[in-house]
């Protein structure tokens, strides 16, 4: 399998050890792709001996069988379909881009009419398969609450915009509450979980995000609440941060090897 990848940060770097270490079998790695020579996926790509590119076309020519997303919203507003129209495979990470109803309608129509699979993983929560089996039968309600250290939520301009001191927080302060609709826009890189959530469930509108930073976690910590006909669901997520990027759960970047691996199975276990 010859994999793209849009993206230079702690995924692909994942993705790249797994594969040197052979635990990727016959998969290997054909291109990273970044925005400009000053991505920070150039110098990972000199260091495993690939091909850095900045454009689509310079992808394409190095003829990848799958394209894997680990970059952002705007990375899969701006590829994401045209890979599928091109009939390649995608597996979207910023799932949270998929909140625009328009863009994901693009996408699922190119993805059927070409016959690519379109995937998204459900990063750093489970529960997916339960979601979708409650789904069938009928969802009341579908909540979230995505918890993390004050240092996660650094850098975002929504939370700048509240004039928060996050260095030195005396206890939770609650960030966001409301629809995922309207919450993951504001969140572009913390809270695709909550649209992996809205994507496999009831859908953006009713599923509920609550956004909190609190000083007192050593994980980013989520819960999950379910609701319906066959009973109800809560289910507590204590993840450990990625240590190059507190944004980034642990469990979200192996959540992207674990999807890959099945990729091609004709045995699927669960989700």
């Amino acid at each position: 399998m010859r994999i793209g990848i849009i993206g230079g940060g702690v995924i692909a770097r994942l993705f790249l050890q797994h594969i040197a270490h052979g635990d990727m079998g016959e998969a290997r790695v054909v291109a990273i792709q970044g925005r400009s020579a000053a991505s920070r996926g150039k110098p990972l790509a000199e260091q495993y001996g690939l091909p850095f590119v900045t454009s689509l076309e310079a992808l394409l020519a190095e003829r990848p069988e799958v394209v894997i997303e680990a970059a952002s919203h705007d990375a899969v507003r701006e590829f994401a379909r045209p890979l599928l129209e091109r009939g390649i495979p995608v597996i979207i990470l910023s799932g949270g881009a998929l909140c625009d109803d328009a863009l994901r309608a693009r996408l699922e129509t190119a993805a059927a009419r070409h016959k690519a699979l379109l995937y998204i993983p459900s990063g750093g929560i489970g529960g997916l398969d339960a979601l979708k089996a409650v789904c069938v039968a009928g969802a009341d309600a579908v909540e979230i609450a995505v918890t993390k250290p004050p240092a996660a939520w650094k850098g975002i301009p929504y939370v700048e915009r509240l004039h928060l001191d996050l260095d030195h927080l005396s206890g939770p302060v609650t960030l966001f509450e409301g629809t995922a609709r309207a919450g993951v826009p504001h969140f572009p890189a913390n809270v695709n979980i909550a649209a992996a959530l809205a994507l496999a469930g009831i859908g953006f509108d009713r599923t509920q995000l609550k956004v909190v930073a609190d000083p007192a976690l050593i994980h980013n910590t989520h819960y999950i609440n379910i609701r319906g006909k066959t009973g109800n669901i809560s289910i507590k997520f204590e993840s450990v941060p990625f240590p190059d990027n507190p944004k980034t759960a642990m469990l979200a970047c192996y959540s992207a090897l674990a999807a890959f691996k099945q990729f091609n199975s004709m045995v699927r276990y669960g989700t």
